[in-house]
């Protein structure tokens, strides 16, 4: 089993950035492959950032060049830095973790943290 729970997220202008970190409880962390997904207010929940346990790392277009994910497996924790923020960038950040295949589907990920709040304001 293992536990994620996600904080860093606010509300900030346009522009501005926010680091959103992921705090992983259960063993085995270093062996996973960890992941971010947002879901905004009526819209399907969508990939963001993807990083395996080798740290290789995929990036949805839409955020590529200005956020970016890593990972500390001796404190269990994932990172997500986001810069260059935009209105559209709104939306619940949701950690996830799991042994993906295809890591731009949702389903491939067995973990899923409560979910953080983003909103950026024009």
């Amino acid at each position: 089993q293992v536990q994620l729970v996600e904080s860093g997220g606010g509300l900030v202008q346009a522009g501005g950035s926010l680091r959103l970190s992921c705090a992983a409880s259960g063993r085995s962390f270093s062996t996973y492959d960890m992941g971010w997904f947002r879901q905004a207010p009526g819209k399907e929940r969508e990939f963001v950032a993807h990083i395996n346990w080798r740290s290789s790392t995929h990036y949805a277009d839409s955020v590529k060049g200005r956020f970016t994910i890593s990972r500390d497996n001796a404190k269990n924790t994932v990172l997500l830095q986001m810069n260059s923020l935009k209105p559209e960038d709104t939306a619940v950040y949701y950690c996830v973790c799991g042994r993906s295949t295809y890591y731009f589907r949702a389903g491939e990920y067995d973990y899923w943290g409560q979910g953080t709040q983003v909103t950026v304001s024009s």
